[in-house]
């Protein structure tokens, strides 16, 4: 950045500040509170994520403060300060202390070259005043070479074109003045600070804009004269923190006047106060007005404390006043004039070390929350709508974590996000953010056993040389992005879904509900109602009526269930059967055929109404003890049992046989990848070996012997979530994420479908990436597992062994390399870890909503196996909302968004999406329809299913195209033709039948005329022809009627 370019962002700031107090009424802050809570189960689109950038004129910055970074502690004619006391005082000679620190006092250029780097407008750091003044008194003679650092350092920053962000006192107070005055608990500070601040105002302020008198000072006076957190280390009784806070509040003020007074005219210059604070939500999100009362006096106790008399009515806050009272100060007329008012703009610090050290002090029974967006909100209605500058915002990281600092990654992502919403959607005006901090330092009361730099530093090494973490060059890209700018991932695409697409719902194990029952038509006795007027039925003695046989429309429950799917408007229902129910025994001396008569009529039913049938043979439960096998089977040892497949081909055969002729697409097994994980304290490879042998005799067997009269389509349905590399600036976390693929879906794809990719005539196998990862583990002594060997017959009859690729997808996950430090036997094989970005949105039982992530695994299935068909027989999300359940709305309409840019713009072959799930059993989660319970009532997302399965996806205005000629040529054109004239067609096959019949009548009119004229013989009865006794007006009549 040139020097132009830092003017630039100077007076955009300027003309920024100056538009302060323009906004609504202050004191409102309680109004947050009784906005949709983020998280609360439905989606507000202004919550989601926001692509979008920060307006011209935002500042990018970072900083670091003297004490945490500086060292050289006692060089060059620095004084000892209060901290430099305190951690030698708690800690003893061995404990951690900032003698070095990071070095920067001697390696301020390394630091300087690190902004660089970033791309910052701005640094924001400290002066050491015991650096300056030794015995902290500036009418004494200041320390030269502590003056002379700080000016190599603002000059060096200028010519880069940085902008300096100057902080007076960030809590390293001259141990001379505690000594001497007791520290702040002495208003005698008051003026000693002001003398120091007109100093450093007169020394460097005509190179520095923007000053910040005192950081947090909340921390200084709780923790540092309460509790003994922090230096000083006093635990005196709350009067003495309150005592603490009024002295600090009156010498930011005085410096304020003192700066406006000499110095604003000449250096035109800006001056705040760093106020630090937390944010609390109602406990359990319930938002009454006591829990909203007790949160607004959280707030007031910590953040309103300092900013009330400051930035609001010039006093304390009520609540404080009133539950301190005779312990807070009280404020003179003149002292409230003297301090409201005295900030340039609204700093704010918001951090763990609030969060961290007043977790307890400061809840108020209510729960702490990492939302800046909802705390900057608050500022804007409490504080009339100030300019907001985030002084101080990160998190810290495990000093272990190394330059990979992923989950600080997602922090910043996520603090960041929730500025731009404040700013674009609630129009907070934020002015700028500093990302905390450069360089990893002294983390003040935890010492060097957490990190928060942007650098990492090697606190062992005595160069101190400064590393980029991942989260540097992740905010250098936000920097250069100036946010987050739109990207393929919120584009909204126009167009439709294939014709013959398969718009479905998908269910679990299909319950058989044998009653209620109709008995119509089976009974066979006459009844008579009312005989004694006592409204019963009672049978008549003596007769007996015919009966007929048992039909499907005797289970009322199919019925009920069907009519649920037509108000779905959808076309494919794909539901489960029970194979412990069926085969109770688990072979076929035992079947019970009423089970299977109530699957068929369901098929039947379905069918009849034009709903095709995916019916899945084996839908495991995925707990102990049986695992949805029959007990024989499981106690033969289940999956690890090679005879399970023979099983498993027998029940399949068996289903195909009695079902098959009404079921166009079969699903062999659910999720074989996840039920092989319930084998993980055996052999989970073995039992995912077992089961794709399963599938591909059963898809053999249908092959050979059903498809030709059945012509059914046959598969197994995968469970692929989407696994993303955590940190894309880490080549492991990339690899990491293919390969948690590979083990997932590749070793149930590959055998099946491999040959397509690399063309193999002997059949697919496991991928060979897998056989390797495992041997390494093998070698390394961490694991004893291998995968299975298929056979030369094995691999013949798995290839192509499927008709089309069906996956289960909800979610994605985000994907590292499991750390070297970790426990490994306790992990997966796969050696990654999950984890979940928090600015994604997720549903009340935690699943997150990355439609996005349904895209990239549809690509990755397309890029592996060529081009197969696929279809996703089961995705949806949970949603507690009995009727509006807008949370699944949105997940319908995005999910199908990425669905069809899988489609069109990546070629993908997709063939259907089946929403999960039908109904709900009990309480709201993932059904379309509410419980019977609750009426079995239709949710909000039906309606919207219904118009995108109607418009066959997203249409642009006046372009849909229906699908009528398209589903005639897949069946009988003629067919077709016949339907599309069928009133034609009936007329015109009525004058044909008309005109034959006439034309009989005449032909035999004529035959028995010619009769007449012959010689007469004795007429034969028998040989006469029926038609002679059919009076020809009759016959007319009938043709006639029928016609019509």
């Amino acid at each position: 950045m040139t020097r132009s370019s830092s003017a630039h962002a100077a007076l955009a700031l300027l003309a920024l500040l100056r538009c302060a107090g323009l906004g609504a009424p202050a004191g409102r802050g309680r109004e947050v509170w009784r906005w949709p809570a983020p998280g609360s189960g439905s989606v507000n689109e202004t919550e989601l994520f926001l692509h979008a950038t920060f307006p011209p004129g935002f500042l990018w910055g970072t900083g670091s403060s003297a004490f945490q970074t500086e060292g050289a502690w006692d060089q060059e004619g620095k004084g000892p300060s209060i901290w430099d006391n305190f951690t030698r005082s708690r800690a003893g000679s061995a404990g951690p202390t900032a003698d070095t620190a990071s070095a920067s006092y001697q390696r301020w250029k390394e630091d300087v070259a690190a902004l660089k780097l970033l791309g910052v407008h701005y640094y924001s750091f400290s002066l050491s005043w015991p650096r300056l003044f030794p015995d902290g008194d500036a009418p004494g003679t200041p320390n030269p070479a502590g003056v002379a650092h700080y000016s190599r350092l603002i000059d060096h920053l200028r010519r880069e074109g940085i902008e300096p962000v100057v902080t007076l006192y960030h809590w390293d107070l001259p141990l001379a003045l505690q000594e001497q005055y007791g520290g702040w608990l002495n208003d005698t500070l008051v003026d000693v600070f002001d003398r120091y601040a007109a100093f450093c105002f007169r020394t460097y302020g005509e190179r520095v804009r923007y000053w910040v008198t005192i950081h947090n000072p909340y921390l200084v006076a709780w923790h540092g004269y309460r509790t003994g957190l922090h230096a000083p280390g006093e635990t005196e009784s709350p009067a003495a923190a309150f005592a603490v806070a009024h002295n600090l509040i009156k010498a930011h003020a005085k410096a304020w006047h003192t700066y406006d007074r000499w110095f604003r005219a000449r250096q035109r210059g800006r001056v705040s106060i760093a106020l630090g604070t937390h944010w609390m939500e109602p406990l359990r999100g319930q938002a009454s007005q006591a829990n909203v009362d007790r949160c607004q006096e959280s707030l007031e106790a910590v953040l309103g404390w300092f900013a009330e008399p400051i930035h609001g009515t010039g006093t304390y806050p009520a609540s404080l006043r009133q539950s301190r009272s005779g312990l807070l100060p009280e404020l003179t007329d003149a002292e409230k004039q003297q301090i409201r008012g005295t900030a340039d703009f609204f700093a704010l610090s918001f951090g763990p070390n609030n969060l961290r050290l007043g977790r307890i002090l400061s809840r108020f029974g209510q729960q702490v929350s990492l939302d800046l967006r909802r705390l900057l909100n608050w500022i804007r209605l409490e504080y009339d709508d100030p300019a907001v500058f985030v002084a101080e915002n990160g998190w810290f990281s495990d000093a272990a974590v190394g330059t990979e600092d992923t989950v600080a990654i997602y922090l910043m992502k996520k603090f960041i996000n929730q500025v731009l919403q404040a700013i674009i959607h609630d129009g907070v005006r934020v002015i700028g953010y500093t990302a905390w901090s450069l360089v990893d330092g002294f983390e003040w009361n935890y010492g060097y056993g957490v990190r928060r730099g942007l650098f990492y530093v090697d606190f062992g090494e005595p160069s101190r040389s400064r590393l980029p973490k991942t989260s540097a060059f992740f905010y250098k890209q936000v920097i250069s992005n100036h946010g987050f700018p739109d990207g393929d991932k919120s584009l909204e695409v126009r167009g439709q879904f294939p014709c013959g697409f398969h718009w479905g719902v998908s269910d679990s194990t299909l319950q058989v509900h044998f009653s209620p029952f109709s008995p119509q038509f089976t009974d066979p006795k006459l009844y008579r109602w009312n005989l004694t007027g006592d409204g019963a039925l009672r049978p008549v003695p003596g007769v007996q009526l015919e009966t007929r046989a048992a039909q499907c429309t005797d289970f009322l429950a199919i019925q009920k269930h069907v009519r649920l799917l037509e108000a779905a408007g959808v076309d494919h229902y794909r539901f489960a059967l029970n194979w412990t129910l069926i085969l109770p025994r688990g072979d076929l001396s035992v079947i019970n055929t009423e089970a299977l008569r109530y699957y068929r009529c369901m098929a039947q039913e379905l069918q009849k109404r034009s709903i095709k049938s995916m019916v899945t043979l084996y839908y495991p439960t995925h707990h102990a003890p049986l695992l949805g096998l029959p007990a024989s089977v499981h106690s033969g040892g289940g999956w690890l049992n090679r005879s399970t497949v023979e099983a498993f081909r027998e029940y399949a055969e068996l289903c195909f046989r009695e079902l098959g002729p009404w079921v166009p697409f079969w699903i062999t097994v659910n999720e074989p990848n996840r039920l092989s994980q319930a084998y993980d304290g055996s052999d989970p490879y073995l039992a995912a070996h077992h089961l794709i042998l399963a599938h591909v005799a059963a898809w053999r067997l249908y092959d050979r012997e059903f498809r030709r009269q059945q012509g059914a389509l046959v598969s197994f349905s995968l469970h692929a979530d989407w696994a993303e590399a955590a940190n894309p600036f880490v080549e492991s976390h990339r690899v990491a994420a293919e390969r948690f693929l590979l083990f997932e879906l590749a070793c149930f794809l590959d055998p099946l479908l491999g040959a397509w990719r690399a063309a193999a005539e002997e059949g697919g196998d496991y991928p060979e990436e897998v056989r390797e990862h495992l041997q390494e583990r093998r070698r390394q002594g961490l694991s004893r597992r291998s995968l299975p060997r298929f056979t030369k017959d094995e691999k013949r009859e798995a290839r192509g062994a499927l008709d089309f690729v069906a996956v289960n997808h909800f979610t994605t996950r985000l994907v590292s390399q499991r750390r070297s430090n970790s426990t490994p036997q306790r992990g997966p094989d796969h050696d990654c870890q999950l984890l979940s970005d928090p600015t994604w949105p997720s549903s009340p039982l935690g699943q997150s909503l990355v439609p996005w992530g349904l895209r990239r695994v549809l690509r990755w299935l397309r890029k592996r196996y060529g081009d197969p068909a696929v279809i996703v027989t089961a995705t949806g999300v949970d949603d507690r909302a009995l009727r509006d359940d807008r949370l699944r709305q949105f997940y319908l309409r995005s999910y199908l968004q990425e669905a069809l840019k899988a489609h069109q713009m990546d070629g993908v072959n997709i063939k259907g999406f089946y929403l999960w799930n039908l109904q709900d059993r009990h309480h709201a989660q993932f059904g379309l329809f509410t419980s019977s319970q609750f009426q079995s009532g239709a949710k909000a997302s039906v309606a919207s299913y219904r118009e995108i399965i109607a418009n066959r996806g997203f249409p642009a205005e006046g372009r849909g195209r229906q699908c009528q000629a398209a589903d005639a040529q897949e069946g009988c054109v003629l067919c077709g033709k016949v339907l599309e004239n069928r009133a034609l067609v009936f007329f015109g096959t009525c004058l044909l039948l008309t005109f034959t019949m006439l034309t009989a009548v005449a032909v035999t009119a004529v035959k028995r005329k010619r009769k007449r004229t012959q010689p007469r013989t004795a007429p034969n009865r028998r040989a006469r022809h029926r038609w002679d006794r059919v009076p020809l007006h009759h016959l007319l009549h009938r043709f006639h009627d029928n016609c019509l």
